[in-house]
């Protein structure tokens, strides 16, 4: 796990500008540092070490040197390429992962990223052609960004590594803030700041003669295999258990973050690390150490725990924005700050639990509420009548029923949030900002591409593409990186995703508990109680702190400045903010959403 930077294109005093480059992503890898310099191509690498540890530095060259990596992440299944690459002739010089991917460019071109197994992000410059390729995982696991201005092609694990250059123009992106009020993460492939863009999970990335050419490779999708449940129940374990294993390779110490559910819990059972690492908050029901402690001490296994401060917590808040890059209003980011902080103190290395969920159907939101299945299953006379009554006070609760079950899943399930309704959004916003894409806009090319699958697959695919990259996996790497600690989700892999993918709908979501068949694999390694737990998530107090005048005042301080005015109708925000401090209404996550965009617009865009 690393960080790298660079530029092709002709800047005074390279070296110098790509070092400070560098600096910037320190956090990444603070190990040791290297970088290549040549005419128009300048590549920086910060190295956090995890494997061959003496000699794993980059950039890495081929046999003759024409082919220059930078490279973040990890491949797991590296041997069995290299075994490949050596019986084809290629030369070796270390034992690193990494040297796979410069032999294995040579030898199998782009379709190299077609034989990986891992979470990755890597340039390689052909200095003999002068042409540049760079490829990003299946699941986007690691981040990488480009963007190309004033007559350079700038590239890198984190956008913040851009703004020493000359040549990098900081302007915010308009169409960037209305989107991410409803979405609560920045949804769009450009990003907050103009002009920069993120490659896509999947994708790979040529750039010649100034061109730039970005491809997918790969997609995910399912194709139910009819089986006995035993015999699924069989092939997840079976998976779970080799992935778990493979994502163990490393010559540090590895541990493993934990909390209640049954999917940082599976992980943990198999691993047997030392130690598991939990945080949590004092407030009532606002932490999962109590059971994390239970379940560690089960498997014999130590847990290092934290009670997180409410002061600490929103004092940091603005490094922990500035470290997402991007505006980023899921609360579960700042205990997971605090919690790569404290497994930072341990070990280099955690695993967790990220993916199963999308992959296997573990959200609340791939089936019907208790209240939609029953007017489902009322008689068409009564469903009639409530249709009438709905037309009737549209804006009731039976209104607001009766449309969402009239409605196609095209149109209810944009992803695991929805903060603000677009017009609300648009409502708050200044002029400027409310010409951006629509919800619409946004969704239904992935949905069109999903026409054919049940609606329980058509959520999990547009979580797959959305949801997971751009919120779960960008959150777990950002605030991971933070502290200079490696995440791997053993869940989130190729070959897991290949079972998961012959599961059958009613063994993914049923009437008696989301990803069922998972969790029937999870009862081969826990106990039935942890197996079976209910998704909690990070819960985080943010409706207390925000009707606590300590937090409160902050949060008022920032609504009513001149740079909240920039994009905000100052009067409707405070008067959301005041209609939640005196109880009238519980408004905590579109108040969140505001105070973090506005936040990471003070870090960004103020103090710089």
């Amino acid at each position: 796990m690393c960080g790298f930077t660079g530029f092709i294109g002709e800047v005074n005093n390279a070296s110098t500008v790509l070092e400070n480059m560098m600096n910037q992503i320190l956090h990444r890898g603070p190990d040791s540092g290297g970088k290549f310099n040549e005419g128009p191509a300048n590549l920086g690498f910060r190295r956090l070490s995890i494997i061959d540890l003496a000699h794993g530095s980059q950039p890495l060259y081929n046999e003759d040197e024409s082919l220059v990596l930078t490279f973040n992440g990890e491949i797991y299944n590296f041997q069995t390429i290299r075994d490949d690459l050596l019986t084809k002739g290629h030369i070796f010089k270390t034992n690193t992962d990494s040297e796979v991917l410069i032999h294995g460019y040579e030898e199998y071109g782009t379709d190299l990223v077609k034989k990986l197994r891992g979470m990755f992000a890597f340039v390689i410059w052909d200095r003999k052609n002068e042409k540049l390729f760079a490829a990003r995982d299946h699941f986007g696991i690691k981040p990488f960004y480009y963007a190309q201005m004033n007559g350079t092609l700038f590239f890198g694990s984190e956008i913040k590594s851009f703004l020493p250059h000359p040549n990098f123009t900081k302007e915010l992106n308009k169409q960037a803030l209305k989107p991410y009020l409803t979405f609560q993460y920045p949804v769009l492939n450009e990003t907050f700041f103009k002009g920069v863009y993120k490659l896509p999970a999947a994708h790979f990335m040529t750039y010649e003669n100034g061109k730039l050419n970005v491809e997918r490779y790969w997609e995910p999708t399912y194709n139910a295999e009819e089986r006995p449940l035993e015999k699924i129940i069989e092939d997840i374990d079976d998976v779970v258990r080799e992935s778990v294993a493979a994502h163990t390779i490393a010559d540090v110490k590895v541990g493993s973050f934990l909390s209640s559910g049954v999917d940082s819990s599976y992980v943990a059972s198999v691993l047997r690390p030392d130690k598991t690492f939990t945080v949590g908050f004092s407030a009532e029901n606002f932490s999962e150490i109590d059971n994390a402690v239970e379940l560690s001490k089960e498997l014999g296994i130590e847990n290092v725990n934290e009670i997180l401060n409410p002061d600490e917590c929103f004092g940091d808040l603005g490094k922990i924005q500035y470290m997402m890059d991007e505006p980023h209003s899921n609360p579960s980011i700042v205990p997971l700050y605090f919690l790569a902080r404290l497994a930072r103190q341990h070990v280099t290395v955690v695993l967790s639990g990220e993916g199963a969920d999308e992959l296997f159907g573990g959200y609340d939101e791939y089936t019907d509420t208790p209240n939609m299945k029953k007017f489902k299953s009322m008689p068409a006379p009564a469903r009639a009548l409530a249709s009438i009554a709905a037309a009737i006070m549209p804006n009731s609760k039976i209104g607001g029923l009766v449309k969402r079950a009239k409605m196609p899943v095209e149109q209810s399930f944009i992803g695991q949030a929805r903060i603000f309704e677009e017009d609300e959004s648009a409502a708050i916003l200044q002029a400027d900002y409310n010409n951006a894409p629509s919800v619409a806009d946004i969704v239904n090319p992935y949905y069109k591409k999903f026409q054919g699958h049940d609606d329980v697959t058509k959520k999990q695919l547009l979580d797959l593409n959305l949801w997971l990259v751009d919120d779960i996996l960008l959150k777990a790497d950002k605030m991971s990186m933070a502290h200079s600690i490696e995440l791997r989700v053993p869940l989130l892999d190729r070959e897991v995703m290949d079972v998961a993918a012959t599961v059958p709908t009613r063994y993914r979501v049923n009437d008696e508990n989301t990803k069922y068949a998972f969790r029937k694999a999870a009862g081969e390694a826990l106990p039935e109680a942890w197996a079976n737990r209910k998704k909690i998530g990070f819960p985080v107090p943010i409706r207390h702190w925000l009707r606590d005048e300590k937090y409160v005042s902050h949060v008022r301080a920032m609504f009513s400045s001149d740079a909240a005015a920039e994009f905000f109708d100052r009067d409707k925000i405070l008067a959301l903010l005041d209609s939640h401090v005196s109880g009238t209404t519980n408004s905590q996550r579109k108040i969140w959403s505001i105070y973090m965009f506005l936040v990471w617009h003070n870090e960004y865009f103020v103090k710089q």
